[in-house]
């Protein structure tokens, strides 16, 4: 016969169950303030890739946790970097992310450099960029979105001459 462990059975807790299809309680927060002030958003719809995946045709080996030894993965895919913002407008033109806590070993701030860059990149009018962590910069970043014009203008790219940055 078995042997039952003790403990009690794993549930979610009260607070995770309240906040819905919400993965913390500032993205609800942030959720909430943004319907009461009238913005339409879209939650975690759209995904950016990075960077493609590939193959790394050359001898790799990889070490694993649950492994002492190295494990071969040569000839085998790297996966792409990918990137889902938290809220976004659905026109495109602001992003929220909501950051409470980022513990140090998090990869979360090499991923938004790498997501700036590739807004940065692309041929498209820059949308209005946020990482808040509290709900007073959500509301400030609500106020600064309401206060702007809807319609945002397509950036134009210039190299400073020389005398521009003499004047400058």
């Amino acid at each position: 016969m078995k042997r039952r462990k003790q403990g009690t059975t794993k549930r979610k807790s009260a607070k995770k169950k309240n906040l819905g299809r919400y993965k913390s309680g500032l993205e609800k927060t942030c959720a909430d303030l943004l319907a009461e002030s009238g913005i339409k958003f879209a939650y975690e719809e759209t995904e950016f890739i990075l960077f493609e995946g590939f193959r790394y045709e050359g001898v790799y080996h990889k070490m694993t946790a649950k492994k002492k030894e190295l494990t071969d993965r040569s000839g085998k895919a790297v996966l792409p970097i990918k990137y889902t913002p938290d809220f976004m407008a659905i026109d495109g033109s602001w992003v929220i992310e909501t950051k409470g806590y980022l513990p140090s070993h998090h990869d979360f701030t090499m991923r938004w450099k790498l997501f700036l860059r590739f807004l940065a990149e692309r041929d498209v009018p820059l949308p209005k960029v946020f990482i808040c962590r509290n709900r007073q910069q959500i509301t400030q970043a609500i106020q600064i979105i309401k206060n702007e014009k809807p319609t945002y203008e397509k950036r134009t790219r210039r190299k400073l001459s020389n005398s521009d940055r003499e004047d400058s």
